[in-house]
Order: structure tokens, then C-alpha cells, then sequence
């Protein structure tokens, strides 16, 4: 029986596991300010769409690029915490989507208004497998509800 070209690659339960895993990664890293750890997990460009959040259009960034960003915003805050759940991958040859629901809060101490800000919705990664790992491609956070002070982003930028 000849062997198959499927035999040489991980099966399909691993590649979801390092899926999944890395875009665990993604909000935990960031939510620890690991931001070393963070850049690890993107491709060379990456397209960010939060356009749900902030209007504008998605843009297109190189890892650093990204963590510098967040590390302003997410690192202004007292502490951040995104959860997701209800992972679904669809895997095709070297590229893979991964969407999840997601809640995430934000804290940040103020004198005027409530400390909490918190979003649900859904995040969209595209992957791609690169030299052996899965890597972000693009990341789409769709905002569907929100509920706090929705000033705080501003408060913990400035």
C-alpha cells in the first residue's frame, strides 16, 4: 500500500490543538503583558480588523508593530482579561480559520465613573503554517455587546 502524503504531516487533532493554543496565546500574552511571547505568534504581516470597535478600516501591521500598539492601549490599564470559548477550526492544506466567542474586560481605577469596561463578541484568526507552526495571518474582532464605562480606553491610552 503506498503511503500517503497525509502520513508525513500532523494529524488533524494536533494541528487543532496548536491552533486553538495559539490563539489562546494571543489574549493571554497580552493580558500578561508578555509581549516578547506575543510577537512570536504572527506572521510577518498581519491584517487587524476592529472596525466593529472603532470604525476606520482593517490595517495591515508587522508583529511589532502590533504589540507596540496594544502595549500602549492593553498596558494603560490596571489589568485586562479576554476569555474565549466555543473554538471552531477549519483547516485546509497550510492555511486554517479559527473563530471563538469572546468576553473581555478591562479595569482601570478613576475617580469619576465605573473602573470596568467590558466587550462579547466574536474573534476570527486566519492562520498559516510557516516552518513548522501555526501563525496569525489576521485577526477579526467582531463587538457585538458591551456594557461599562466605554471611556476607559481613552483614560488608560493617555
Amino acid at each position: 500500500m503506498p503511503e500517503s502524503t497525509e502520513a508525513t504531516a500532523p494529524p488533524l487533532s494536533e494541528n487543532r490543538i496548536e491552533i486553538v493554543e495559539t490563539c489562546t496565546r494571543m489574549v493571554v500574552h497580552a493580558d500578561r503583558r508578555e509581549w516578547t511571547l506575543l510577537c512570536g505568534l504572527f506572521a510577518d504581516k498581519v491584517l487587524l480588523d476592529y472596525t466593529s470597535l472603532n470604525g476606520g478600516e482593517p490595517v495591515r501591521l508587522t508583529p511589532q508593530e502590533i504589540v507596540d500598539a496594544w502595549a500602549a492601549t492593553l498596558g494603560g490599564f490596571d489589568a485586562t482579561q479576554h476569555l474565549i470559548a466555543n473554538h471552531l477550526v477549519h483547516i485546509k492544506g497550510v492555511r486554517a480559520v479559527c473563530t471563538a466567542s469572546f468576553q473581555a474586560t478591562h479595569r482601570l481605577a478613576t475617580p469619576h465613573g465605573a473602573p470596568l469596561w467590558t466587550l462579547g463578541g466574536d474573534y476570527r484568526w486566519d492562520l498559516t503554517r510557516t516552518g513548522g507552526r501555526w501563525l496569525i495571518a489576521s485577526v477579526t474582532m467582531t463587538a457585538t455587546w458591551g456594557d461599562g464605562n466605554k471611556e476607559l480606553p481613552v483614560l488608560a491610552a493617555g
